[in-house]
């Protein structure tokens, strides 16, 4: 239930409505996609990447040293509470950003996508607790599932009041009463959650010294065990790569779609709404594969999948390949995001400091989501075209590919010499 309470800001906002309304209406008021942020120029498509990739930096460098914290103090609950408040709040916020305030919209921006991130690291950490090894694949796509159907939702919600503008709301009031209708919705569902997950208990029953140090001392035993798992080491370089790539994709598909194909906005939203309903099949589907071929086997396919998607994706012309495209990123969003929260969950070693050993898989997936969005925006300025900056993304899963390759043929050969 937390993944419907929060996906709505990732599916609804970051995917679909805000990166539309930010480039229409700062384009708008300057005349130009030229526009300015504390004195400097930038492209507005851009800067939306950049404040995107700023908010997982701030968070790659935060979540390590806080998850630490939450393992042993046992506060996981009341960080995942704050993150959830900042981002709802921050959310709700951009209700008033009108297109001539970038600074103030920016900054909302930046602010609600720190509690979003921020909060995952909690969250995901709880799954390895309430669910044996053989459920979590379910459970995990059962999470995603949940979250797809809860944005969609939202989504058509959002959509009927741009499109009908009910109540007498005018220009675009709708999609700013969006923003404030996803960070009621955030906050509603998660308090939901937060009152049944199971407080969590602090490995360290005596504390010495202060939280930051205790912290260090958490983060620095969990990557030595880390260290010695190679097979775990190689999956988390191969998730790096590869979610530079998925993340990217998610978070700049209507930017494309928008500016390169200048599809109209109604067009985007309804594309956007397909890929969410195809995801829930595809996160079931895949976990349903990864039970019979095995997780590792299943993510090789998922990225080829990925490859072939970054092909057509460069070479597309009309809105028709647009729409079939998302439909095949449907089928293996949800799906790859699902697998590899319980491929994680699995490789990683019974411990007691979950969050710990979770905030290294987030860490990975923000300086990913960094490096991505960093490169689509700086290429797409250097270039003139998104196109260009989709071979990047070819690139990355390739890379990607090579490491979880690698990573099976480790788990087999380790396999073989228990045997």
């Amino acid at each position: 239930m937390y993944d419907w309470a929060n996906s709505v800001y990732n599916l609804v906002i970051t995917t679909t409505f805000f990166p539309i309304y930010f480039t229409e209406v700062t384009k708008d008021h300057f005349k130009s996609e030229i526009i300015p942020f504390f004195g400097m120029k930038f492209v507005n498509s851009a800067l939306y990447d950049y404040a995107s990739a700023a908010a997982y930096l701030l968070i790659a460098l935060l979540s390590p040293i806080l998850s630490s914290i939450a393992d042993t103090r046992g506060n996981k609950k009341n960080f995942l509470f704050s993150f959830t408040l900042l981002g709802s709040v921050a959310c709700s916020a951009l209700f008033l950003f009108y297109g001539d305030n970038v600074e103030y919209g920016t900054i909302c921006f930046l602010l609600a996508t720190v509690g979003y991130c921020g909060g995952l690291v909690f969250y995901n950490s709880y799954l390895p607790e309430i669910a044996a090894p053989e459920d979590r694949d379910r459970i995990s796509a059962k999470g995603f599932a949940l979250g797809y159907i809860g944005s969609v939702i939202l989504q058509l919600i959002g959509f009927v009041l741009v499109a009908v503008h009910p109540f007498g709301l005018t220009g675009a009031t709708p999609v700013r009463v969006t923003f404030l209708l996803v960070g009621i919705w955030w906050l509603g569902f998660a308090l939901f959650s937060l009152s049944r997950l199971p407080a969590s208990k602090a490995t360290v029953p005596t504390h010495y010294g202060g939280a930051f140090k205790e912290g260090f001392s958490e983060l620095r035993k969990v990557y030595a065990q880390v260290k010695l798992m190679p097979v775990l080491k190689r999956f988390l370089r191969g998730f790096f790569f590869y979610s530079m790539g998925v993340q990217t994709v998610m978070l700049a598909a209507t930017l494309f779609g928008r500016k390169e194909l200048n599809l109209p906005s109604t067009n985007l939203i309804i594309a956007v709404v397909v890929i969410q309903l195809v995801a829930v099949f595809g996160a079931w589907g895949i976990a349903q594969l990864s039970g019979k071929f095995g997780n590792l086997r299943v993510l090789i396919g998922v990225i080829v999948f990925w490859l072939c998607i970054c092909v057509a994706g460069y070479r597309m012309q009309t809105a028709t390949d647009f729409y079939i495209l998302a439909v095949a990123v449907g089928i293996v969003m949800g799906g790859v995001q699902s697998l590899s929260r319980s491929t994680y969950a699995k490789l990683m070693p019974e411990t007691e400091d979950t969050t710990s050993f979770f905030s290294y898989y987030d860490v990975t997936e923000k300086l990913a989501i960094v490096v991505g969005m960093f490169s689509f925006g700086y290429i797409e300025e250097l270039t003139g075209s998104m196109r260009n900056s989709v071979l990047a993304l070819m690139v990355f899963f390739a890379i990607g590919l090579g490491w979880i390759i690698s990573a099976l043929l480790k788990q087999r050969k380790e396999l073989i010499m228990k045997n």
